[in-house]
């Protein structure tokens, strides 16, 4: 529905005028043809959003929260820290969203909205994560408040401890392509760098956690057979 510009404050749909009297019939008809936010695609939302639909981005927070969450709590490692990076990177879509081009997918200018801010969040500190390698009692604990979404991949505590340990660069490559499932080049759109450089820094992240997942499997070990249990 077109609306052109009003005559002396009374609104019009196309070239005529709608008396007074009409205003609220017009008002309800024009949103019950509107689809609801929670029945059109996420690049509507976005529209719908910067043209000032209240509800909108809530909608769009909410379809993708899971792995926007589950994105944040891996490369951070703290559950805090993550919620921190989540409310940094929802005020940043928020702001940003004018900007959207279109021209990749919503989930993966997010997915590049949410590393960026938990990246941003590291450097600042230039500090390790709070959650130590072997610690798994203290993020058990924590975890429960909001737990990983997609923990039905298999990631196992041994994985999300090791990653702490990597290089920040190499740690967001490997939760986004191979605890995420994005692909290489959507990989490379959320962190802009080139295909070829998430490979290699997937490749060298890999390599780096092989001796730390022995590691870390051999102190479990360890506690198991110190505690009566067989290391098996």
């Amino acid at each position: 529905m077109v609306f052109s510009r009003p005559v002396r404050g009374v609104p019009v749909v196309g070239s005529r005028p709608v008396p007074a009297s009409s205003r609220s019939s017009v008002t309800e008809h024009t949103l019950l043809a509107r689809p609801r936010v929670d029945e059109v695609p996420d690049k509507e939302l976005i529209a719908r959003h910067v043209q000032g639909d209240p509800h909108a981005f809530a909608e769009l927070v909410h379809r993708h929260r899971d792995r926007m969450w589950a994105a944040a709590l891996r490369t951070l490692g703290d559950p805090e820290e993550a919620a921190d990076a989540l409310q940094d990177a929802c005020l940043s879509a928020f702001r940003a969203a004018g900007r959207f081009r279109g021209d990749a997918a919503v989930t993966t200018w997010l997915h590049r909205i949410v590393v960026n801010a938990c990246l941003d969040r590291i450097r600042r500190k230039s500090v390790r994560p709070a959650t130590p390698m072997g610690d798994d009692a203290t993020f058990e604990a924590a975890a429960p408040k909001m737990p990983d979404p997609t923990d039905a991949h298999g990631v196992s505590l041994d994985v999300r401890a090791a990653l702490l340990h990597l290089p920040v660069e190499q740690r967001a490559a490997l939760v986004l392509v191979d605890l995420m499932g994005c692909s290489v080049d959507d990989a490379a759109q959320m962190l802009e760098v080139p295909p070829g450089t998430i490979k290699s820094r997937c490749a060298r992240g890999r390599a780096r956690l092989a001796p730390l997942l022995v590691q870390h499997r051999n102190r479990h070990d360890a506690r198991g057979m110190e505690g009566g249990g067989s290391p098996g």
